[in-house]
């Protein structure tokens, strides 16, 4: 029947990963899983002793990089099962045995950065200059020994660690209100029949060209967080609350401070990415005209701030052609890199297409070892396109980072991790403009990106200066009330968008519904990464091969150097505020060719 998804054992096996890379079959992922487990007391048995030796230390490093690497591919295995029909009782068994499992692992693991840290002064070192393998460890334990100075002693340690899962508290409620509890009332549809607002259907509905359901859609969200507005700026105000008791308690200056402490972020690149973003503030103010033209409204308002601006383009692409648009659209990048999207592509990394219970969204995941793997939810369009690129530039950066670091340096950072994927989206939309059949599709393209811009980079400041100026509010001993968090939003949202829109009272709530202000000061990352990638991809446009060797050399660095280290590499200096300079001024030049595209059909 149309419109009913497969169930997995009946979609085309030419379109799902190769599972089997990881683990052959589910008795192999036993054997491991029971390996793994008998592991515990071998790590458990170092615990008092690494002050004997620094031969005593490099083993127990060892042990642990053995041990979580095995932990990776059983959990991950467990997990992908899972996701390809989260219905499936037998791998909701494995995954839960094996998040118990890590579990057990973290507890067994958790005296390893204390007791390093009781060391006494200078003995890391000298175990460094005695035993030459423990070279290769000489950034992670650095950076274990850089917290030092914001360890407390270990009887303050046992007791903050015990606050935690209070602390988590804001959190849960938070969580618990916003995706079991909370309803929003249905709206009437063109055909008279009701729509359901829920989270996963709002943003399309504000794409709908008909403005009274884009208008309704948006009263039915805000006008329900409004009715809670109280409670939830009580769960707000007691998770900056949390935060900022942490970073006092461990000597920071802030709770700001002590977030962009753990990748060694100082405070002024926040506060350069705000300062920046506002610099360049009437360039939104253009698109925000701009906008209000292209939709021939009288008076724009915030629910007309997704619906497409150049309707009637329906690009219908088959993901065949959705392969051919991103290596075409990633030439630059040379052969090299083309070679393993290629491999990628076709070796069984992608899980393709919708079946019964799969897990929703994309992601880029995977176990060190083997190749990574990404899972979609391919549909026909350009959105999907953008996803496979950007689902494929993080595959390729732990890829590359993967096969050039040991174990323990081959993750890397939040901070860079959007980087090599949205590099990947700059230089895919520079491809296909320049592409583009006729004038109608290279302005929907160009509106494509632009929208992009606009979330990640302005609305994920606006975000993250929110989040900037209630902390500091609660470090000043203010109350965040709801009318203080409600006016100063509202306030934002009006410098943000500029005097040709209507900033609807409703919005003022909009904190209320934003998940990641419970993990603070996470937001500006988006922004960060986005500036840098559209740096990087300018620099590969430019410049060719020198640059992307530069940029391969950043793919590789893993975790072995800080985030900030690592751009460098590239050619990025963030502590600058040039790259984020250079991508507003792209969005500038996007801007200007739209407002010529207008012209000339006027």
């Amino acid at each position: 029947m149309a419109g009913i998804l497969p169930r997995r054992e009946e979609t085309d096996k030419r379109y799902q990963w190769n599972i089997e890379d990881l683990y052959a079959d589910d008795s192999q992922w036993e054997e491991e899983y029971r390996r793994l487990e008998g592991m515990i007391p071998e790590l458990e048995a170092y615990r008092g002793r690494l002050g004997e030796s620094a031969a005593v230390l490099l083993e127990l490093l060892r042990r642990q990089d053995e041990v979580n690497q095995l932990a990776e591919r059983v959990y991950v295995y467990a997990n992908q099962r899972l996701h390809e029909n989260t219905g499936n009782g037998t791998y909701q068994g494995l995954a839960g045995r094996a998040q118990a499992l890590l579990v057990r692992l973290s507890a067994a693991a958790a005296y390893i950065v204390p007791e390093l840290l009781s060391l006494e002064e200078g003995q890391v070192e000298r175990f460094l200059g005695e035993e030459p393998g423990l070279a290769l460890y000489s950034h992670y334990l650095g950076e274990v020994m850089r917290r030092k100075e914001h360890t407390l002693s270990p009887q303050l340690e046992q007791l903050l660690a015990e606050t935690e899962e209070m602390a988590q508290g804001p959190s849960d409620i938070f969580s618990m209100f916003n995706n079991a509890d909370v309803k929003f009332p249905s709206i009437w549809g063109e055909d008279g029949e009701p729509i359901e607002v829920t989270h996963g259907s709002y943003i399309s509905l504000l794409e709908n060209p008909d403005r009274e359901i884009r208008r309704a859609a948006f009263a039915s969200l805000y006008e329900t967080y409004g009715k809670f507005r109280n409670t939830l700026a009580a769960a707000y105000k007691a998770n900056v609350t949390q935060a900022v008791f942490y970073a006092r308690a461990r000597g920071y200056r802030s709770s700001l401070e002590a977030a962009l402490y753990e990748s060694a972020i100082p405070v002024k690149v926040y506060d350069n990415l705000i300062g920046t973003v506002r610099e360049f503030l009437p360039l939104l103010h253009r698109y925000v005209r701009l906008r209000r033209r292209l939709l021939g409204v009288e008076e724009l308002h915030m629910y007309d701030l997704y619906v497409p601006v150049v309707p009637g383009v329906d690009m219908k692409i088959p993901f065949a052609q959705a392969k051919e648009m991103v290596q075409e659209g990633l030439a630059p990048m040379g052969e090299e890199y083309l070679g393993h999207l290629r491999e990628g592509m076709e070796g069984g990394w992608i899980d393709v297409y919708e079946n019964q219970g799969k897990r929703s969204g994309a992601y880029s995941w995977g176990a060190y070892g083997t190749h990574p793997y990404v899972l979609m939810n391919y549909h026909d369009n350009l959105n999907n396109v953008f996803t496979l690129a950007h689902e494929m530039g993080h595959a390729l950066h732990s890829y590359y980072s993967d096969h050039a670091q040991p174990y323990v340096y081959a993750g890397y950072k939040i901070f860079v991790a959007e980087v090599a994927s949205t590099c990947n989206e700059s230089l895919l939309i520079h491809s296909l403009i320049g592409k583009a059949r006729d004038v109608k599709e290279k302005a929907y393209l160009i509106n494509y990106f632009l929208e992009q811009f606009r979330g990640t980079v302005f609305r994920q400041t606006m975000f993250a200066e929110f989040e900037k100026q209630t902390h500091e509010m609660a470090e000043r001993g203010e109350q965040l009330t709801a009318d203080a968090l409600c006016s100063l939003y509202y306030r934002l949202n009006q410098e943000y968008f500029g005097e040709d829109i209507c900033v609807d009272p409703e919005i003022e709530v909009e904190w209320a519904r934003i998940p990641h202000f419970y993990t603070p000061f996470y937001v500006y990352q988006y922004a960060t990464g986005f500036s840098a990638a559209i740096a990087l991809s300018g620099r590969i446009l430019r410049e060719g091969a020198p640059a992307v060797e530069d940029y391969k050399c950043f793919l590789r660095g893993g975790s072995s150097a800080y985030p900030l280290e690592l751009l460098r590499m590239a050619g990025v200096d963030m502590e600058d505020s040039k790259p984020v300079r250079e991508a507003l001024r792209v969005f500038g030049d996007y801007l200007q060719q739209l407002e010529e595209l207008e012209t000339e059909n006027a």
